[in-house]
């Protein structure tokens, strides 16, 4: 049985030992304060200015220029918010700017122990369950674990890997974006089209009123009775982050009466219609479940692809119809089902239906399967944050 007052992390390279020394941080580095206020910021300034959150801004001055370690002493970053950096920059008078590493402190191993650490050290620090500001004695007096300078390197290297990668993840992420948004925008103006097999024309695309190909409905208006275990119950936060696996769950009782009344089938669509206004999701899997008032229904009238018409509803042409129709003095916003049904559909032919769908599910495939990647990169350091470090 491991000795819990050892100090040694449960994660470590192999070829390092021995216990890690606890020093405070005033003793491992200088601590100060910047002198700017958040007015000073310069829009496309030449020098990174930091306030108090994530966001960077610009300014065209700079009061620092080496490595560093800055945090927020206040607001909604307090020990939540961190930068690395070794250049030049400014920063905001409640900002912490920790610097000047002694000889044995490697800056970068503080950095990522303090992205795990510095805010449960904070918490205890001040004996409460939330933390408004800090202190630059409390920050001072940190007890930090510290191996040896090797040893920190070799932990700030790998866990900069990861970083990278994480990094490259969610550029990734944001130009597959990018390139859907674009190509939906050139499909749907029609300035792309889609070609037939033997290089002809599709027919030109008609437009109809969303209720002249579909039926749309809402759901049960009264908030059902939960049970332990049932017929899975759907919300407006189940569409908006694609999750129709972890809900509440309703009686069979009380699924068959609300079945009656409307059945989510295969190939529907639901939208959220109170609160976030549509986002959509395609049903595409055997489905037996209920759902909210705040979602409505669009069922396929079996003479268009669903598929499409998910896509469609995603276009700015459609949300500009949604938002324009949303009861916007509402709370929370809305919008009525007589509405969505007058909402205008650009419908080309079903066969070139099927290829923009298909194309454009494509992508989606691609984003989710990258999200997937940033998301477990993302789990994969957390677990490692935990481990190697005492």
């Amino acid at each position: 049985m491991k000795n819990e007052n050892i100090r040694v992390p449960k994660l470590r390279f192999k070829e390092f030992s021995g216990e890690w020394e606890e020093k405070t941080l005033g003793n491992l580095a200088d601590i100060k304060t910047g002198n700017r206020d958040t007015q000073d910021k310069v829009d496309n300034g030449t020098y990174p200015f930091f306030v108090r959150s994530q966001t960077i801004e610009r300014i065209n001055s700079y009061s620092f220029d080496g490595e560093a370690i800055l945090t927020a002493g206040d607001g909604v970053g307090v020990g939540k918010v961190f930068h690395y950096l070794n250049e030049k920059f400014d920063y905001h008078q409640r900002v912490y700017n920790i610097h000047n590493f002694k000889n044995n402190v490697f800056g970068k191993y503080i950095f990522f122990y303090f992205s795990e650490n510095f805010y449960k050290r904070v918490i205890r620090l001040s004996a409460k369950n939330s933390v408004d500001s800090v202190r630059m004695e409390m920050i001072s007096k940190m007890l930090i674990p510290l191996p040896q300078k090797q040893e920190q390197e070799k932990i700030a290297s790998f866990l900069s890997s990861i970083d990278k990668k994480i990094n490259q993840l969610s550029k990734k992420d944001e130009l597959l974006q990018n390139y859907k948004k674009a190509m939906m925008q050139k499909i749907f103006s029609q300035k792309l089209r889609f070609k037939k097999a033997d290089g002809s024309d599709y027919t030109k695309w008609e437009e109809k009123k969303l209720n002249q190909i579909t039926k749309v409905y809402d759901g049960t208006h009264s908030t059902p009775k939960y049970v332990k275990s049932g017929v899975p119950f759907y919300s407006v936060e189940h569409v908006t982050a694609n999750q129709f696996e972890e809900t509440k769950y309703i009686s069979e009782k009380v699924f068959e009466k609300e079945n009656e009344r409307v059945k989510l089938e295969k190939n529907d669509i639901l939208m959220t219609r109170i609160g976030d206004i549509g986002t959509s999701r395609l049903i595409d899997w055997d489905v037996r479940a209920s759902f909210y008032v705040s979602l409505a229904l669009i069922k396929n009238n079996k003479n268009f692809s669903s598929s499409f018409l998910n896509q469609f509803i995603k276009s700015d042409y459609f949300q500009r119809q949604l938002y324009s129709k949303t009861l916007h003095v509402a709370f929370p916003k809305k919008i009525n089902l007589g509405e969505i049904g007058e909402c205008l559909i650009k419908l080309p032919s079903l066969e070139e239906q099927i290829k923009i769908a298909n194309f454009l599910s494509s992508l989606d495939t691609k984003i989710s399967q990258n999200k997937k990647a940033l998301e477990e990169t993302q789990k994969f350091k957390k677990a490692l944050l935990q481990k190697m470090f005492v």
